[in-house]
C-alpha cells in the first residue's frame, strides 16, 4: 500500500513539473500584442504623476509675503535651525484650532505644523495648524496635581 501511494505521488509530482514548464514555454512563444507596448509607457507616466508624499514641518514662523503667497517656517534642531519656505495656495487649509484663518493671519513667531508636498520643484502646504499660545500659557500657570 505505501508503495503504491509513493508512486501515484511521485506521478502527479512529474505531471505538475511537466504543466509548468509547458506554461512557461508557451508564455515565452507567444509574441506581445503591440498595443501593449504602447501602454506601458503611458501606464510609466500616470506613475509618475502619483500624489507626492506629504511632509510635515513644526516649528516657527520666520516669514510671511501674503503678496508671493509664500511662508517660511524654521524648524530649530539641537545645534542649528532649518528653514523651510512653503507655497500657500487656494486648496491651503489654515487652521487655529477650529477657525479657518488666512495666510495674513499668520504673525512672525507664531508656532505652527505645516503638512505640504513637493510638486514642480515647489514645496505646496496642504495644511498650517496655528498652535495656540492659551494651552501653553494653561499648563505653567496650572500647579501641577499631586496623587
Amino acid at each position: 500500500m505505501k508503495k503504491t501511494i509513493a508512486i501515484l505521488v511521485s506521478a502527479l509530482f512529474i505531471f505538475a513539473l511537466a504543466a509548468v514548464s509547458f506554461a512557461a514555454d508557451a508564455q515565452k512563444a507567444a509574441p506581445a500584442p503591440m498595443v501593449e507596448k504602447k501602454e506601458a509607457p503611458a501606464a510609466a507616466a500616470e506613475m509618475k504623476k502619483a500624489p507626492a508624499k506629504v511632509k510635515q514641518v513644526t516649528g516657527e514662523v520666520k516669514a510671511v509675503d501674503t503678496k508671493a503667497m509664500t511662508l517660511t517656517v524654521t524648524k530649530k534642531m539641537k545645534t542649528k535651525a532649518e528653514d523651510t519656505m512653503v507655497t500657500v495656495n487656494d486648496k491651503t487649509k489654515i487652521m487655529m484650532g477650529k477657525d479657518k484663518k488666512l495666510l495674513a493671519d499668520l504673525k512672525v513667531g507664531d508656532k505652527v505644523t505645516v503638512k505640504y508636498s513637493e510638486a514642480d520643484g515647489k514645496m505646496v502646504a496642504k495644511s498650517v495648524a496655528i498652535k495656540t499660545e492659551e494651552k501653553k500659557a494653561e499648563t505653567a500657570t496650572k500647579p501641577a496635581e499631586k496623587r
